[in-house]
């Protein structure tokens, strides 16, 4: 397949904000407030949301593209261990418990730790990322989250020359989540990265959004956030992070791996086997825009993938 040229964008100063710098945008959305947009949601799937007045957040990602309504990025998202509906998955997940919360890191490390959420909190120091998300299902959007990067608590564990893979598994809550005893998918949601990955910058635990700490239908209260991929490599509500040899199973690559690659580097030129990737729907926006190789970041990134041929579906 003949490779086009696309834009490739690294991260840049504009998208990574000490915490005492967007204070200011969040008293700006305070004072604004944030118009609800369940009627736009309805017809999203991924159809056409419009932009409503009022509601367009001051800050914009490297590529001036502007953020994501609060609104939208909390009200329109997957998280199947509640519900396979993105738009009501905000109220089931609402009073999902978060709090006392610890995760494990473990495996092939050489000194295995579980950290509570306060030590997260505060043992790392938290920072402003603004990224662009893309959907495998062809929308995405412009989040900005707060958090720090995965390699921080990696460091504090120590990988030992063994560790190859890093493998994720979140919070399984029957009680708490309607679609937990679900026979379609096999949970615990589990992911995976390689470990030259997990330990690259750009990966970040998330612990909140537009300064708030993150609501539990976007993963709550820790997530993985890795820009460059499809989202559902941005696994939620981690409890366990495990250092492994080999490449370990996930969820989407275990049960359609002919349609879910474990790399699932966002690939404008490998189409899903139902539907083309090579534009996607912004929300928030009418139309459709080209979707960017690696989601604009194979600048910082391409390096990972020297040697492998980025033309096929991996």
């Amino acid at each position: 397949m003949e490779q086009k040229p696309y834009r490739s964008i690294p991260i840049s100063p504009e998208e990574i904000t000490p915490k005492h710098l967007y204070q200011t945008r969040r008293q700006f959305l305070k004072q604004m407030g944030i118009v609800g947009l369940g009627a736009f949601l309805a017809g999203c799937a991924p159809g056409a949301l419009e932009s409503t007045p009022g509601t367009a957040a001051p800050g914009s990602d490297a590529l001036g593209d502007a953020l994501t309504d609060y609104d939208a990025v909390t009200g329109y998202c997957n998280f199947y261990e509640f519900t396979t509906n993105k738009e009501t998955v905000d109220d089931l997940a609402q009073d999902f418990i978060t709090q006392p919360w610890s995760v494990t890191v473990d495996g092939l490390v050489e000194n295995p730790r579980t950290f509570s959420l306060d030590e997260i909190l505060s043992g790392f120091e938290q920072e402003e990322r603004i990224y662009r998300m893309r959907c495998v299902e062809g929308w995405s959007m412009v989040i900005p989250w707060q958090g720090f990067p995965l390699h921080k608590l990696l460091e504090e564990v120590q990988p030992t020359d063994e560790a190859r893979f890093v493998a994720f598994t979140s919070a399984l809550v029957p009680g708490q989540m309607e679609n937990a005893n679900s026979d379609l998918f096999p949970f615990p949601y589990r992911e995976g990265l390689r470990l030259d990955e997990a330990m690259h910058d750009l990966t970040i635990l998330a612990t909140g959004l537009y300064d708030e700490p993150l609501p539990p239908q976007n993963g709550a209260p820790v997530r993985l956030v890795v820009p460059w991929k499809y989202g559902f490599k941005s696994i939620k509500s981690i409890v366990r992070i495990s250092l492994v040899p080999d490449q370990p199973p996930t969820l989407w690559n275990t049960i359609a791996p002919q349609e879910y690659g474990f790399y699932a580097n966002v690939n404008p030129n490998v189409d899903h086997p139902r539907w083309s990737q090579a534009t996607e729907r912004r929300i928030g926006e009418t139309g459709r825009r080209e979707t960017l190789f690696m989601n604009g970041y194979a600048e910082a990134v391409g390096s990972l993938y020297e040697g492998m041929d980025l033309t096929e579906q991996y």
